[in-house]
């Protein structure tokens, strides 16, 4: 009931014209980031996080997060009608969706997508509403060790869940974990990798890092595959027929907590929940054959899953200060550079701000819902924008961008060179999120450590001793061991099919 209660008071908050704007203006543009494929979501917020500077905390925020569950509306549309997913978390849905449009049923797949991400996407802000303040008073009694400890596990899951090599994985983190390391020294205030350059005392900008891997990246990748989009159907039909609304209702059903678990898991990203979500579905259907031709449980679940994900992901941002995606650590940094610290005392703090920020979620995915139905045929003329005129108005607001952070050229030179480098991350198979969720959980982990260790007196395996911290330090060993012998076993089985040959 207490929760209820601090929800409408959310409401009265999200309800001004101020943020109705915000939140409209973040889905909008979140819609359309989805469309475009060469963007995504973590691209889309990295590039207009500039744009929020001079505004308001709450109205930053609301329209950042539009940004993020509305780009994953988005990227439906074009994956459906033109085959070509807008974002990575799309891509399952071209299997299915795609041959709908085929048969004329091109509504049909949008409408079932509109109406699972809705469902999912409200039933995961409600599951945020009834674990958020709980679960924060209960990390309030978290130590210095607890949170080393759960930091550490998250940044273990990145590393074994992302990417297809676990050793490409660990160089990713730990070129996130050096890059964290630049700057002043927090216990002793000693210059540490500034090679003697004033820029570098202060460390490097989270902004110009993930503005650099994400969007110049995505642009220069997407530049080099020319490409050009075809012309989408029409869209009739919105409605499946009656035989259809049961399986689709329960894909909806399994899809929204299958994402919204995944996105409690640090390390996951929006890809994964889809992919899983469309395995189940093929595995428990009766006729397992019907998918890739035109199945709608193919499209339901799939589009449930990453939309329920988007809010359970918030859940260890806004309680714990983890970020579960490279998104919500763009979402983290945002939350840094205004001034507000997401964890524990969030909710006990800023309590306008958090329940005001949860409630715009929800009037987000109404909007959002009204926007997907009727105009899905709209958005998808969005891209027929030739893209030689789109990624230079792009890479203007990048460079700009950058540009207004600190009103220096460095800032712009290293977005640069991080824009290059994620390019050629990219083309070697490298990834490029743990990068970013090791640069952000880098500096956490340090304090969190130099805290632990001033309370121990420096003996480290006190961490060990303590029952929570311990438990996590262990299970992030495991993990890390089941990761390194499972990429093993992978690498050996490919040498003998190569010698084989």
């Amino acid at each position: 009931m207490e929760s209820l209660e601090f929800l409408l008071s959310g409401f009265e908050t999200a309800l001004t014209w101020q943020n109705l704007m915000y939140c409209f203006i973040g889905v909008t543009v979140g819609m359309l980031v989805g469309v475009l494929p060469g963007l995504g979501p973590s691209a889309g917020t990295a590039v207009l996080i500039p744009l929020t500077f001079a505004m308001e905390p709450m109205s930053a925020i609301v329209m950042l997060s539009g940004i993020y569950y509305g780009a994953m509306y988005g990227g439906t549309i074009t994956s459906v009608l033109i085959n070509t997913p807008g974002e990575a978390s799309s891509v399952i849905t071209c299997l299915d969706g795609h041959p709908m449009a085929k048969q004329g049923r091109a509504g049909t797949a949008l409408g079932i997508s509109a109406i699972g991400s809705f469902i999912g996407g409200t039933f995961a802000i409600l599951g945020l509403v009834l674990v958020g303040p709980p679960l924060a008073n209960m990390a309030l009694k978290f130590g210095p060790p607890e949170f080393f400890a759960l930091m550490l596990l998250g940044m273990t899951m990145v590393i074994g869940l992302i990417g297809k090599s676990i050793i490409k994985g660990m160089m990713a983190a730990v070129i996130g974990l050096i890059l964290a390391l630049v700057g002043l020294d927090p216990v002793t205030g000693i210059p540490r990798f500034a090679f003697g350059q004033p820029y570098l005392m202060d460390g490097f900008d989270f902004v110009v890092i993930a503005m650099g891997l994400f969007g110049l990246s995505e642009i220069l990748i997407s530049a080099e595959q020319n490409m050009k989009a075809e012309k989408p159907p029409k869209v009739k039909g919105l409605f499946p027929t009656r035989a259809e609304w049961s399986p689709a209702l329960k894909s909806i059903g399994r899809g929204t907590g299958l994402g919204f678990l995944i996105g409690l898991i640090p390390g996951t990203n929006s890809v994964i929940p889809p992919i899983l979500s469309y395995s189940m579905e093929k595995k428990i259907a009766k006729d397992p054959s019907r998918f890739g031709k035109g199945a709608i449980e193919g499209v339901a679940g799939p589009e449930t899953a990453n939309n329920s994900f988007c809010g359970g992901a918030l859940i260890p941002l806004f309680t714990l200060g983890i970020p579960s995606s490279p998104t919500i650590a763009i979402l983290l940094g945002a939350f840094i550079m205004h001034g507000l610290t997401p964890g524990p005392t969030l909710f006990k703090e800023n309590p306008d701000f958090v329940w005001g920020v949860i409630a715009s979620m929800f009037i987000g995915n109404f909007i959002l819902l009204f926007m997907n139905l009727p105009m899905a045929g709209l958005w998808a003329k969005v891209t027929l924008i030739p893209f030689k005129l789109l990624f230079p108005i792009i890479l203007m607001v990048l460079i700009a961008g950058t540009y207004t952070i600190n009103n220096s050229l460095w800032d712009v030179g290293a977005m640069l060179v991080f824009g290059v480098m994620g390019y050629i991350f990219k083309k070697v198979d490298i990834p490029i999120a743990p990068i970013v969720l090791t640069f952000v959980l880098g500096a956490l982990m340090e304090n969190a450590l130099m805290q632990s260790l001033t309370i121990f007196q420096g003996d480290f395996l006190a961490l060990f001793r303590r029952p929570l911290s311990g438990t996590l330090l262990v299970l992030s060993i495991v993990i890390l061991l089941i990761s390194l012998v499972a990429g093993f076993r992978k690498k050996k089985d490919f040498l003998a099919s190569d010698i084989d040959m």
